[in-house]
């Protein structure tokens, strides 16, 4: 029987910062309805290889495949309708808008006006704290629930791709909790994920497959039940750690974050 061609497919990418190489030689897929943990320590390359795959950094040589398109060369906007979408560490919410007006004013771009309805829906059935404070100015919520918000923005909104870059980064574990169930009922729902994550053990819970960095190249990969241990034992300690973690370190160029929120 042959195998489905994957959805994502990531041949031998180099990327570059001016003269600073961040990748060598990038290989790995992600299947359809599928969930990948992309982790390594701190400055690995996870946050460039989610750049390079979303169009926001352009791959110095290799390519990037999504559906069966070659999207190398594409730019963010291009990808983006294709139907890969991109959460990235921050938070990105209009402060002064309200929790509800911050969504509809997505929504409506993305899925017309009378595809608001739904959308807010599964927004805050994945993220119910969200519906609580649905009325509340944005700028007010904690910074946890800032992140909650910017990531229903594209949860709601049906993807054949999730890239989610580092969402965990600061917060609190409790909130981390939330996050991550927010992270699973969008794959149940179809969508496959692609998650940059220093807290290793959360994306191993998640995934179904894991792919390792180590100084930009790929160092071990494979389903989760095969090399998932393996790989919990290569990283620091830090990165494994889940309760007494105040928040990871973050890769150099992909923003800062110290101390937990709520």
């Amino acid at each position: 029987m042959i195998s489905p061609a994957p959805l994502l497919e990531v041949r031998d990418v180099d990327a570059v910062y001016g003269p600073y190489r961040a990748l060598f030689g990038v290989s790995f897929s992600v299947a359809e309805r599928s969930a990948v943990a992309l982790v390594g320590a701190n400055g690995a390359g996870k946050s460039t290889v989610a750049r390079v795959v979303s169009g926001l950094v352009r791959a110095s040589s290799g390519s990037v495949h999504f559906a069966g398109e070659d999207i190398t060369r594409y730019p963010a906007w291009r990808i983006a309708r294709l139907g890969l979408a991109h959460a990235p560490e921050g938070r990105a919410v209009f402060g002064s808008l309200t929790v509800e007006e911050n969504l509809v004013l997505t929504f409506r771009q993305a899925v017309g006006r009378h595809g608001v309805a739904g959308a807010l829906a599964r927004a805050y059935d994945a993220f119910p704290r969200l519906g609580e404070r649905r009325r509340q100015p944005a700028g007010t919520l904690s910074g946890g629930e800032q992140r909650m918000l910017a990531l229903a923005k594209v949860l709601a909104v049906p993807q054949r791709l999730l890239v989610v870059d580092e969402l965990s980064l600061g917060l609190a574990p409790v909130v981390v909790d939330e996050v991550f169930a927010g992270l699973r009922t969008i794959l149940e729902a179809g969508t496959a994920l692609l998650v940059v994550e220093q807290h290793v053990d959360r994306a191993l819970s998640l995934a179904d497959e894991v792919v390792m960095l180590a100084k930009g190249r790929v160092v071990r990969q494979g389903p989760v039940a095969d090399v998932g241990a393996d790989v919990t034992d290569l990283l620091p300690a830090r990165a494994t750690a889940l309760s007494t973690e105040t928040g990871p370190v973050a890769e150099p160029g992909s923003g800062s974050g110290s101390g937990s929120e709520s």
